[in-house]
């Protein structure tokens, strides 16, 4: 199947097939042993519920869907790209989190998308979230407005790139002190990695039909820095 002439009903059928959850998200972990094990137990009680939003919209002849670069505001997750989301508020669905912080924070109103799934929830130990991401579409490509209080850039992805073996990388990192090895995708001048790498991994698993677990979970991406 070709990503350019992927259709909405060859997504939504995707969308219906089980999720690949850990056995995907794993191969974009980063590779420290408190991560690692914060993915096979369940997350603490006091982990703050939140939606992100995955948009495809058609432009340039295929699918694509909208990254943002986070202000640097000082927070834990401060000038890191991801897809839009956050807290979770009383009384909303996690549909309705995604799709009322897509609003605030890139422009798109709800009642231009459609939503068409759900993708695993999974647990962020540095801010202690529990984040579900919902995937939406949309007719067009949005007249997309970032908020200048929380979004530094608004990145389009083609989603072909997730596919592509040459933007998977790589690289030991310093992180809290400690020298991991994080995979990532290396979307242009961005490198897209943590829980929104994650996240993708698992559905361009869905949409690559490649719902069964690999073999080794804890296997990582294979280096592509060479």
């Amino acid at each position: 199947m070709f990503l350019t002439t992927l259709s909405l009903s060859n997504i939504r059928a995707a969308l219906q097939k089980p999720l690949p959850g850990l056995a995907a998200q794993i191969r974009f972990a980063p590779r420290e042993a408190h991560r690692l094990e914060s993915l096979h137990v369940p997350p603490p009680a006091t982990a703050r519920v939140a939606g992100v939003l995955i948009l495809l919209y058609p432009h340039e002849g295929e699918w694509h869907f909208p990254l943002i670069k986070r202000v640097e505001d000082g927070l834990v997750h401060s000038g890191q790209v991801s897809l839009p989301g956050g807290s979770q508020e009383p009384g909303e669905s996690l549909r309705e989190t995604a799709l009322r912080e897509a609003w605030e924070e890139i422009g798109v109103t709800a009642a231009e998308v459609e939503v068409i799934g759900q993708l695993s929830t999974l647990y962020i130990p540095p801010s202690n979230f529990l984040v579900t991401p919902t995937v939406g579409c949309v007719e067009r490509r949005p007249d997309f407005h970032g908020d200048p209080r929380e979004v530094a850039e608004l990145i389009e992805v083609p989603l072909r790139a997730l596919f592509d073996r040459a933007v998977v990388k790589r690289e030991p990192w310093i992180l809290r002190e400690i020298t991991v090895d994080v995979p990532f995708y290396h979307i242009g001048s961005h490198k897209v990695w943590g829980a929104t790498a994650m996240i993708l991994s698992e559905l361009s698993q869905l949409l690559a039909g490649e719902a069964a677990p690999p073999t080794n979970l804890s296997e990582p991406v294979e280096d592509r820095n060479d």
